[in-house]
Formats: structure tokens, C-alpha cells, sequence
């Protein structure tokens, strides 16, 4: 379990350090349009002091006070009285964070004797990346976090631990991750079942309980967090640095979900919401949820499906004997068809069998007979024999989707599967090292 051990003067030193950035802050943080360039504030006696210990690594007030000005920078939440715990909070949870991939990185590039911490000209490349995505160059970006009293290390730090994980991650698990065909397609049916009901688009935010210390701190963060927001913080920045899901990449946006997606804790929070809303925070089994609900649509009523035939054709009129000698034709069919694609060639091989693309229709407008059959079948499998005044028929569901909706892109759900999984394997590797450290913070 984690050793932690407060040595004391937390409390002081934490209000001396609210003092500091309180007195050098101001309002309307934009990076990409700071002021003219200046120097970053020279350290106080501040960073000879000592916040925190991680293993053996010290992390010192002025690398906290850093932190939190970058933090500010970063996410748009205005440094108040009120918002300052929080923000340090978050600071000191990052550093040590940080600290703790760092140190595994390390272990882990002795023991293998690989490469695995970004390089400085790896840095650089973000650095302007990141410059880029806030329409300015390097130099000019660094020069307004100077403005703003972030030194270029303290992003560089952040920097070097985020991209040098990241690629430990997907290396070490990305390889091994598969995602199957029937993961794909069961997201796909997903996504068809789904687009009947109700959906929302929204953005959110979660704190991870275990990584903030517990429920009740994750509570407390959240509603500071929605403090923050109806005073003004942008959701996007206040998600990349705040949030622990997936989505925190894209600023904390979701996309479209479906009534049943999501926990029913969040659920029933969103049935209670109007677009444009933000939730207060919802406790769920592995933290605290926030929601913006930025828009909501009824689900569309009908399912549209793509299906193929294949048919011996009898008049209403046909004897016993002819309609088993159909029936005879259609199984030597069915035992020669794999998939949906192969149903004609298969056909082809048995004389008086005819085979051809239904096309794609509105199951409400199929007869009886094929309606049954699309509504129950699962993509790709034959149906038994349809009878029918012009015939027997084998029928299967090449595809299957809801009016209105596209097709759910395979590469996007795999994407998208990927990801989520990735992001499970990173939190729970993050909870072992931190359950096995020591740490103290004083």
C-alpha cells in the first residue's frame, strides 16, 4: 500500500504560496495572446523548501508553485481563494505523477537497456506542435508562458513525462491489445439498437477517486471544478487537465451517446438536464463525473437494412414434392455460404437457384415474411426457407442500421476500442506504482 507520511507546515506553506500567485495574477489568461516577453519571476526562498518526497525524489515548493502557474495558464481557472486548493492539489497529484513514470521509465531502461525517455529534439518537436495548435511559434509561445511566470523546464518536464509514457504504454500493451471482429460488431449493433433511443451530445470530466485520494476529495474537486466553469473556464482546457477519461485528449468531448451508454448514475442526471446545462458532480463506482450537456436528440424510429436472397421460384400452387426438392436446392445453398459476400456464387453452383442484392430498405416496409427475418437475424447469418406466393427464399442481413444514422465506420469503433483500453491498462498501472511507493508530502 502507499506509504505517506505529512511531515507539517503544510498548511502555512500552502497559504504562502496562494499569497504569491494571488499577488501575480491576473485575469483573462490566453496564451496565444500574452503579453510581450518576460522573464519568469527568479525562485523565492520558497524553492528551497520541500513539498513533497517520491521514493527518493524531491519536489520543491518552487517546482509546485510552478506547476500550478502552468496549470492556470493552461486551464482558464482563475486563481482565487476559493480555486487555489484545488489547483494546488491538482499540481502536487501531477508532479508526483510525474515523478513516478519517470522513475519506472528509468527502471525499466536499465533492466531492458532501452531508450524510452523523449529526447531533447524529440521536446522541441512538441513544444512547436504545441505552439502550432495555439497559432504562434515556438518562441513566441514560451515567451508568453514567461509572461505568465512558467519557466520553459516546467513544461518541458510535463512534456518529457507525458510523451515518454504515452509511448511506453502503447509499446509495452499497444501490441498485444487486439481487437476483435466481434468487439467491432457488437459496437456496431450497439451503436443500431441504440439510435432508437433518446441521444446526447455532451462533454465531461472525470476525476479518478484513486488518484485524488478518495471520494470525498474527488467531490471536492468536482465542485470546485463547476465553480470554476460558471465563472468562465473553457470545458475543453479545463478537461485536458483535469479529466481522466479517454476523452480528455479531444477536451473532454464525448460525441453523440445513447440513453444506456453510459453509468446510470450519469444517465439519470442527463434525463434531468436541458442543452447548455452542466451537472453538478456525480459520484460514480470509480470517481466523479461532470457532464455538459451541449446538445440532445430523439432517437430515430425506424432501422434500415441491406439484405441479399437467394430463391427457387414456385407458384402458390405447387406440390408437396416440388416445394422439398426447393427446399433440398436452398440447404446445398446454405451449407456453401460463409458470408454475405459469397451467397451469389454459391447460388450460382445450383441449377435453379437465383441469387441478387435486395438492396437496402426500411424493415417497416419489407412483407411479413422478410420483415421477421431482418428484425431477429444477425448480420451475415441465412434465415431458414421463406415461403412466399412466388417462391422459397434464403435471406440474409448484410448490413443493419438506424434511419438517419451512417454506418458505423469499423476503423473508428476500433479506434475508439483501442483507446479506451489503453487509457484502463494506463490508470491501473498508475495505481500499482502509486500503491507501492513512498511518498510524503510536507
Amino acid at each position: 500500500m502507499t506509504r505517506v507520511r505529512i511531515v507539517g507546515g503544510r498548511a502555512m506553506r500552502g497559504w504562502t504560496l496562494a499569497a504569491a500567485l494571488l499577488a501575480s495574477a491576473a485575469p483573462g489568461v490566453v496564451v496565444a495572446q500574452a503579453a510581450a516577453p518576460a522573464k519568469a519571476p527568479a525562485p523565492s526562498a520558497l524553492s528551497e523548501s520541500v513539498a513533497a518526497v517520491v521514493n527518493d525524489d524531491i519536489i520543491s515548493t518552487y517546482d509546485l508553485g510552478q506547476r500550478m502557474r502552468l496549470l492556470i495558464v493552461s486551464s482558464g481557472v482563475q486563481p482565487t481563494a476559493e480555486s487555489l486548493p484545488q489547483l494546488q492539489q491538482e499540481a502536487l497529484v501531477s508532479l508526483v505523477d510525474q515523478h513516478l513514470q519517470l522513475q519506472e521509465l528509468r527502471r525499466v531502461e536499465r533492466d531492458q537497456k532501452i531508450s524510452l525517455i523523449a529526447t531533447d529534439e524529440e521536446l522541441e518537436l512538441e513544444l512547436a506542435d504545441l505552439a502550432k495548435q495555439n497559432n504562434t511559434s515556438k518562441e513566441q509561445f514560451l515567451a508568453a508562458l514567461a509572461a505568465r511566470g512558467v519557466s520553459a523546464e516546467t513544461l518541458r518536464g510535463q512534456l518529457r513525462a507525458q510523451v515518454s509514457w504515452q509511448r511506453w504504454i502503447r509499446g509495452r500493451y499497444g501490441t498485444r491489445l487486439r481487437i476483435g471482429d466481434d468487439q467491432i460488431k457488437a459496437a456496431q449493433q450497439r451503436i443500431v439498437a441504440a439510435a432508437s433511443k433518446p441521444q446526447y451530445q455532451i462533454s465531461e470530466v472525470l476525476i479518478d477517486a484513486s488518484r485524488v485520494g478518495g471520494m470525498d476529495a474527488a467531490m471536492s474537486g468536482g465542485a470546485q471544478l463547476v465553480s470554476e466553469l460558471q465563472k468562465g473556464a473553457p470545458f475543453p482546457a479545463v478537461a485536458r487537465q483535469f479529466s481522466a477519461a479517454p476523452s480528455a485528449a479531444a477536451g473532454g468531448d464525448a460525441g453523440w451517446v445513447s440513453q444506456g451508454e453510459l453509468a446510470p448514475e450519469v444517465q439519470a442526471a442527463l434525463d434531468q438536464m436541458r442543452p447548455g446545462q452542466l451537472s453538478q458532480p456525480i459520484p460514480v463506482r470509480d470517481g466523479v463525473y461532470l457532464v455538459f450537456l451541449r446538445d440532445k436528440r430523439a432517437g430515430s424510429g425506424g432501422t434500415l437494412v441491406n439484405m441479399k436472397q437467394a430463391a427457387v421460384a414456385l407458384g402458390a400452387q405447387a406440390s408437396a414434392g416440388d416445394l422439398e426438392a426447393a427446399r433440398v436446392k436452398l440447404e446445398r445453398v446454405r451449407t456453401a455460404t460463409t458470408s454475405c459476400a459469397d451467397l451469389e456464387a454459391a447460388a450460382a453452383k445450383v441449377p435453379g437457384v437465383v441469387a441478387g442484392d435486395l438492396g437496402e430498405a426500411e424493415v417497416a416496409d419489407l412483407a411479413p415474411q422478410f420483415r421477421d427475418a431482418a428484425q431477429t437475424l444477425p448480420t451475415g447469418q441465412l434465415s431458414q426457407p421463406i415461403r412466399t406466393n412466388a417462391g422459397l427464399h434464403l435471406v440474409v442481413v448484410c448490413g443493419k442500421r438506424a434511419s438517419g444514422v451512417e454506418d458505423a465506420d469499423r476503423a473508428q469503433i476500433e479506434n475508439r476500442l483501442f483507446g479506451q483500453q489503453l487509457s484502463m491498462i494506463s490508470r491501473r498501472y498508475m495505481r500499482d506504482l502509486r500503491n507501492s511507493a513512498t511518498i510524503e508530502t510536507r
